[in-house]
């Protein structure tokens, strides 16, 4: 058995005998590694026979596991109901961004309910943990702390322990005496992942893993980590700012679409139940370049406030800038505001941005970006009860979108009397908001002269 020193695309799993810039398989840069293989000539020439297995037959499955329910009501949705018996989740996000905190406030709610936490923190040694658990006013004796990086001693305790639930923080400091390579390389990490995941899987075991993510903001190490577990929930928010938002991007007992939002408290994460008047929270009654709209998440509508700002360039070319909006959508609402609206904006920098931190990535926010533009650029305030919501395609036409229903809904709940709307063929239940439907946008703004 000999060693061999290789490289390994991060994105694709593309090997290379020499480090180059430029993966020629994914065209990725700089995303080449080095790692250690286990290079076996007599490997090759081996059969490998296996053993003759007895399927069960589709009917006799049909009983699905038991899921773990915790109090965190935000938390349960995202997973699809809650943790579920021998599913492996992986958990990612931002340094600083809460990671350890909502994995130790997990651990509190399933230790509630009288079952055996093992935390395996390869990290922090155990008395870190133990004082964060106390600034988090977490004390269960159910709980179980270990401070170890090798998987063998990790497995063997689990196997010992027999816990009910497990941590492992994080998956990049694992490693395994049975793989050359250092800990972190991509061999390693999937080494680990899938031992875990197996285990889990043999074991009825629910498992959290937390990993460390690039600098692009994924989910660091191979991509076929993702596609090892369950389930994958990445934390969203600023290091700064209070709000999170766990958004689900693959989940194989649930939904993708849900997220969960949470405000970090010198008490660790809360749940807000209510996040539309959160996030309408420090409004501003009658400002210039300000539109309420209303967005979908999932199954739950959210109403959230759309900021624009329009300033003289001192440059030839204009610049277009979005927080929480897509940078290419914005250019294409400008351009069909000049065309269609005959407002020019060729010499005027815009600005957009989303308030609270979410990202809106459904074309549904189309009409209340617009209209915020045309309050900045004209210095005319737009009604502060009225909230707007719909696609606007490239002919100045508005389009319907999903849902519409639940979206007026919630704005009559928050306390607004008007919606201004593509026209649908969708039944609307409320009666106590005006609803003013709009087929084409430049015909909408005459009215309003």
């Amino acid at each position: 058995m000999k060693l061999k020193t290789i490289y390994i695309c991060e994105n694709c799993q593309y090997e290379s005998q020499k480090w180059v810039g430029k993966c020629p398989a994914c065209e990725a840069w700089n995303s080449f590694s080095e790692d250690v293989v286990m290079k076996d000539s007599a490997l090759h020439n081996r059969e490998a026979k296996g053993l003759a297995l007895t399927p069960s037959a589709l009917g006799h499955n049909l009983n699905s596991p038991e899921r773990i329910v915790t109090q965190m009501e935000e938390l349960n949705r995202v997973l699809g109901g809650g943790i579920l018996e021998g599913s492996v989740t992986l958990l990612s996000g931002e340094p600083g961004i809460g990671k350890s905190t909502l994995t130790l406030q997990i651990c509190q709610q399933v230790a509630e309910k009288k079952s055996k936490v093992l935390y395996i923190s390869a990290e922090e040694s155990a008395h870190q943990i133990a004082s964060r658990a106390a600034r988090l006013n977490i004390k269960n004796e159910n709980i179980q702390i270990l401070s170890e990086t090798l998987l063998e001693n990790i497995l063997s305790t689990i196997e010992k322990e027999k816990p009910e639930f497990v941590i492992v923080d994080s998956i990049q400091v694992i490693y395994s005496s049975q793989i050359p390579s250092f800990a972190g390389s991509m061999n390693q990490v999937k080494f680990c992942t899938e031992t875990l995941t197996n285990f889990s899987k043999k074991n009825n075991i629910p498992l959290f893993i937390i990993g460390h993510v690039t600098k692009d903001g994924n989910v660091a190490g191979p991509r076929v980590l993702e596609h090892l577990v369950d389930t994958v929930l990445f934390i969203e928010g600023e290091r700064y700012q209070n709000f999170r938002i766990i958004r689900c991007l693959k989940n194989r007992f649930g939904s993708t679409n849900e997220i969960g939002i949470f405000e970090m408290t010198e008490d660790g994460l809360k749940e807000i139940k209510n996040p539309s008047q959160i996030f309408l929270e420090g409004r501003k009654i009658g400002s210039i370049g300000s539109a309420i709209t209303a967005t979908i998440e999932g199954t739950r509508p959210l109403l959230v406030e759309v900021q624009a700002l329009t300033n003289l360039s001192p440059f030839g070319y204009p610049k277009r800038a979005g927080s929480g909006f897509d940078l290419n959508r914005l250019q294409l609402l400008v351009a069909v505001i000049q065309k269609h609206l005959h407002i020019n904006l060729s010499n005027q920098d815009v600005y957009i941005n989303v308030v609270g931190g979410l990202k809106l990535s459904e074309p549904a926010a189309d009409l209340a970006v617009i209209m915020a533009i045309i309050s900045s650029f004209k210095k005319e305030p737009l009604s502060s009860d009225t909230i707007y919501f719909g696609e606007v395609g490239l002919s100045g036409e508005l389009r319907s979108v999903t849902q519409t229903d639940k979206r007026i809904q919630e704005a009559q709940k928050i306390g607004f009397a008007k919606a201004v709307i593509p026209k649908t063929k969708e039944k609307l239940s409320t009666k106590k908001i005006v609803i003013e439907m709009l087929e084409d946008l430049e015909k909408f703004m005459r009215s309003q002269k």
